[in-house]
């Protein structure tokens, strides 16, 4: 008798976007073609004096460093100081990641959670957060503060995740709501981790170049009481530097934490590539292109905001990042069905969990002619 062979492979949920296919493929019979306005995947040139720092970089022959070179360190820190207002850091407390995504995902394995541990996330949240919980065999809850817990799972919180600018909603905690969760979370010994992607692209009262205020960051001294203890930082260079297929991403924040980080990191070879860390110490130290691409994403933002309005949708938060979060007051998929049938296709609110149910995200990642199309199509409606 032959045995059933072993079952190999995590068993993890199959991966959401898989579930767009049909409304992709009605989107591109519409005549001038789909408009996809779903993932929000930059299409935006890289600067050029990143692709010349990548070229300049490309005679890697060496072993690049887990913890990065002590130039790119040196440039977290600055951007830190100069566009985030957290001045001070050490650069040692800075690591380099491949991309964001691989580090929210691999982050409580490498914190040591195990079956039992909590970890905490937005109600509406990007799904990798829960991923993340179950790699590491932990739990994962959906709470926007501590206090929202009963005291046994409160108890059992060992990592906090907040995501400001957030993704999908756009929705912005400022100094009071970030301090009440450092606190929450130093109160139960908990790590918070701040994924902060979109913090360069604030609209409204939190657009910097429009009088606004800046985003704040989760190591800000206002925030923290001028201790990084129990807090990380997470960033990405994609949005704002168009560096999507890149992979450059970073944390920093409390010592012991990115210490422990490197070394575990070292011994499964989770390394960025030297031209990648040069490319992002150039795109580190120069304002100008992502200013410029703010400009870009904002004119698309004013253009589709009314059309999406007069279309029948009602946006709800959407203060910064890359995405109008919206509903017509039906199911996300009616909707989704209603965007199809005129060529754009959207980002289903139910990805983002149970409370996002009857809402869409629409991204600003299209062209400017992929916009105006949409705009079109939208009025015609």
């Amino acid at each position: 008798m032959i045995s059933a062979a072993p079952a190999f492979g995590l068993n993890l949920p199959d991966y959401p976007w898989e579930a767009m296919a049909p409304y992709v493929a009605k989107a591109a019979q519409y005549s001038g073609g789909a408009v996809n306005l779903s993932i929000g995947t930059p299409v935006d040139p890289t600067p050029e004096l990143v692709r010349q720092a990548l070229a300049s970089a490309s005679d890697a022959h060496g072993y690049p460093t887990v913890h990065g070179t002590q130039a790119l360190r040196q440039a977290v820190v600055d951007w830190f100081a100069s566009r985030r207002g957290v001045p001070g850091l050490d650069p040692r407390d800075v690591m380099p990641t491949i991309g964001s995504k691989e580090l929210v995902a691999w982050l409580p394995f490498l914190l040591g959670l195990r079956p039992g541990d909590v970890v905490v996330r937005p109600r509406v949240a990007y799904p990798t957060y829960d991923i993340g919980a179950t790699l590491a065999g932990a739990t994962a809850v959906a709470a926007e503060d501590l206090d929202e817990l009963d005291a046994a799972t409160r108890a059992r919180v060992r990592l906090v995740w907040i995501n400001s600018p957030g993704n999908p909603t756009g929705g912005v905690r400022d100094i009071e709501s970030l301090q009440a969760i450092v606190r929450q979370a130093r109160e139960v010994g908990a790590v918070v981790a701040s994924d902060e992607c979109y913090a360069e692209l604030g609209w409204g009262e939190w657009d910097a170049q429009r009088g606004g205020e800046a985003v704040p960051s989760i190591l800000d001294p206002r925030v923290s009481n001028g201790s990084t203890d129990g807090l990380l930082s997470v960033y990405s260079l994609s949005k704002q530097s168009n560096l999507a297929g890149y992979r450059a991403a970073f944390v920093a924040g409390d010592s012991a934490i990115v210490e422990n980080l490197v070394n575990s990191r070292k011994h499964a070879g989770m390394i960025v590539p030297f031209p990648i860390q040069e490319a992002m110490r150039v795109a580190l130290g120069d304002a100008g292109h992502v200013l410029a691409q703010k400009d870009l994403y904002r004119s698309r933002r004013e253009r589709l905001v009314p059309a999406l309005e007069a279309f029948g949708l009602e946006i709800h938060e959407s203060k910064a990042g890359l995405y109008l979060w919206s509903t017509a007051g039906e199911g996300t998929w009616d909707t989704v069905g209603r965007m199809a049938d005129l060529g754009i296709v959207v980002g289903p609110g139910v990805f983002y969990g149970d409370a996002g149910n009857g809402f869409i995200r629409v991204a600003l990642t299209g062209s400017d002619e992929r916009i105006d199309a949409a705009v079109e199509r939208l009025a015609g409606a």
